[in-house]
C-alpha cells in the first residue's frame, strides 16, 4: 500500500510554501531575503490561499515585515464564521500592555528623532523611570524592578523585544512591535491606562 510518507502521492513542490510556514511560524522579516523575495513574487496566491482559512497576508514593505492577522467577527461573514480560529487571543495583562505602550513610545520617538541609528534601543533604567510612574509612590522600587524585568522577558519570548547589550542593561524593540501595534491602538491603549492610573 503506498501512503504520502514515501512521497509519491504529494503534490509538486511550490517554493511558495516556504514563505507560507515562515508565516505560520510568526512574522516574515525581510532580513530572511530569500523566504521575502518567494513571498512578493506569490504575493497573490499566499494572500488567496490563506483568505480560504480566514486569515489575512499583510506586508509592509516599508517595515520590511509581514505577518498573518485573524479575521475580525465583523468580518467572518458568508461562512467564514464557521472556521475554527488558528490563532488564541491571550490577554497581556495591564503590565505586558503598559510595557508594550511605553516600548512603541520610544518607537516613535525613534522614527521621529533618531536619524543616526539603525535601530531603536531603549536603556532599563530610562525605561524603569517611565515604568514606576505608573504605580504608586510606596511601591517597593527592587520588586518593581523585578517585575519590570520579568515582563520585558515576556515581551522577549513573544519577539517584540531582543537583548541588545548586558551593560548597561538595553533592550532593542523590534519593528514587529510597530506591527502588532499601530499608533491607533496605541493611543486607545494609552487612555486606557491613563484612566486606570487616575
Amino acid at each position: 500500500m503506498t501512503t504520502q510518507g514515501d512521497g509519491e502521492h504529494l503534490p509538486e513542490f511550490r517554493e511558495m510554501g516556504i514563505a507560507a510556514i515562515r508565516l505560520l511560524q510568526g512574522v516574515l522579516d525581510s532580513e530572511d531575503a530569500p523566504s521575502w523575495d518567494i513571498l512578493l513574487a506569490n504575493e497573490s496566491e499566499l494572500t488567496d490561499f490563506f483568505a480560504r482559512i480566514g486569515l489575512v497576508l499583510v506586508i509592509d514593505r516599508s517595515e520590511g515585515l509581514a505577518l498573518l492577522r485573524q479575521l475580525g467577527d465583523d468580518e467572518r461573514t458568508g461562512g467564514y464564521e464557521r472556521l475554527p480560529r488558528l490563532f488564541r487571543r491571550t490577554p497581556l495583562g495591564y503590565e505586558a500592555t503598559l510595557l508594550c505602550v511605553l516600548l512603541r513610545d520610544e518607537y516613535r520617538r525613534f522614527e521621529d528623532e533618531d536619524l543616526d541609528n539603525e535601530r531603536c534601543v531603549v536603556e532599563l533604567d530610562i525605561l524603569f523611570d517611565a515604568w514606576k510612574s505608573f504605580f504608586p509612590l510606596e511601591q517597593d522600587e527592587v520588586q518593581l524592578r523585578k517585575r519590570l524585568c520579568s515582563t520585558l522577558r515576556r515581551l522577549e519570548e513573544l519577539k517584540f523585544l531582543k537583548k541588545f547589550q548586558a551593560e548597561p542593561e538595553a533592550w532593542e524593540v523590534r519593528k514587529l512591535l510597530k506591527a502588532r501595534l499601530p499608533i491607533e491602538e496605541l493611543e486607545n491603549l494609552r487612555d486606557r491606562l491613563l484612566t486606570r492610573e487616575q
